[in-house]
């Protein structure tokens, strides 16, 4: 692969991580209104459908970018999978991957109305993903310069 290609699948790789970021940041901050608003059914209809388009039309492209764009770096660059510092990344990845289908679970439970989970409970919940960010930027940014 040519280093302008590994150049244009790091830039697809940060776009679409920043935008799957935006997504597991937003939606539980519309479960928290969601779930403290359950007696008012017009804006649970309308907090519904921002959940489902957010997740859908944004989400899972998103984390499917950023998914096959981290694949072309390895495959440009195989030397990465012997780095500990990109062990580290992949593992925090492996886990927003995980937060992801979490995040999934809780949308089917809210769009069946049988979500009981409190407001307090996704402000706790949203907090996951800037913890598996700060993860990611620390071992892309300061430990291949520590090891």
């Amino acid at each position: 692969m040519s280093v302008d290609a590994y150049l244009w699948f790091k830039f697809l790789h940060f776009a679409a991580f920043i935008s799957w970021m935006a997504v597991l940041f937003y939606l539980p901050r519309l479960y928290v209104y969601h779930a403290e608003n359950l007696d008012n059914k017009d804006f649970v209809i309308r907090v519904k459908y921002m959940e489902k388009m957010l997740f859908h039309a944004i989400g899972w492209i998103a984390m499917g970018l950023t998914i096959f764009s981290a694949i072309m770096l390895i495959i440009a660059k195989p030397g990465l999978l012997k780095e500990g510092y990109f062990h580290l990344k992949m593992t925090a990845g492996a886990l927003m991957i995980a937060y992801h289908f979490w995040l999934f679970y809780y949308l089917k439970k809210f769009e069946k109305d049988e979500c009981k989970k409190s407001g307090k409970y996704f402000r706790a919940l949203n907090e996951i993903p800037t913890i598996l960010m700060f993860v990611i930027l620390y071992a892309m940014i300061i430990m291949p310069f520590k090891m």
